[in-house]
This record gives C-alpha cells, structure tokens and sequence, in this order.
C-alpha cells in the first residue's frame, strides 16, 4: 500500500519561503507521475505542480517562476520550494501521486497525503 507523508507547512510572512516535503512509502509504479495541489479557502482543489519520471515539470501560471518542484529519488521524497509567497498562497497542499502520465485532473490520482496548511500574511 502506497502511503504519502507531508511535512513542512506553517505560517510565514509575504515574500518568505516555505519546502513541503512528502515522503512515500510503499509500491510505486516505476515511471509514476507527482504532483502538488492545494485547497484554498472555499475553492476547490487545483494542481500547482507535476513532476514526471522524466524530470518533465508544468507548473500553474500563478506560481511560475516562485515555485519549484523536485524529487530526490533515493529519499522516495517529493518537495516543493515555495519562494516569494504571497497571502493568495495560503491554503492546504497536497501531495498525490498516479501510475503514468502526470495529469492536471485531480481526480485522476490515486494517493494522496494528509494534508498541510500553509498559511501566509501580509
């Protein structure tokens, strides 16, 4: 069974930084698809970064350029760098991962981690 472990979220000022991390444990597909997501208050969940087993990395316009996904293999853990973060940041993130192609639809993933709050003020 596939788990996904996030760590790193919190509280920071606007124009600070923030690495979530997710750890994963478990069977995974060899060539699988990562991605962060996150929840803002009363919207729904939308994608914010993929990453493929080809390092191939989309990103969602409002974080391109302060945002900066990657993995680290050996660990089986996935990050997200989140640089000059602004209030709108605030939300909950999501780790997710799907055997295949990386896909925007979150409906298409089949782990997701717990859940962490990021929480940003002006």
């Amino acid at each position: 069974q596939v788990q996904l472990e996030e760590s790193g979220g919190g509280s920071v000022l606007a124009g600070g930084s923030l690495r979530l991390s997710c750890a994963v444990s478990g069977h995974i597909d060899s060539r699988p698809c990562m991605a962060w997501f996150l929840q803002a208050p009363g919207k729904e969940r939308e994608g914010v970064a993929l990453i493929d087993s080809d390092d191939y990395k989309p990103y969602t316009d409002s974080v391109k350029g302060r945002f900066t996904i990657s993995k680290d293999n050996a660990k089986k853990t996935l990050y997200l760098l989140m640089n000059s973060l602004k209030p709108e940041d605030t939300a909950i993130y999501y780790c997710a991962t799907r055997n295949g192609a990386c896909l925007w639809r979150e409906a298409r993933y089949s782990y997701w981690g717990q859940r962490t709050q990021v929480t940003v003020s002006s």
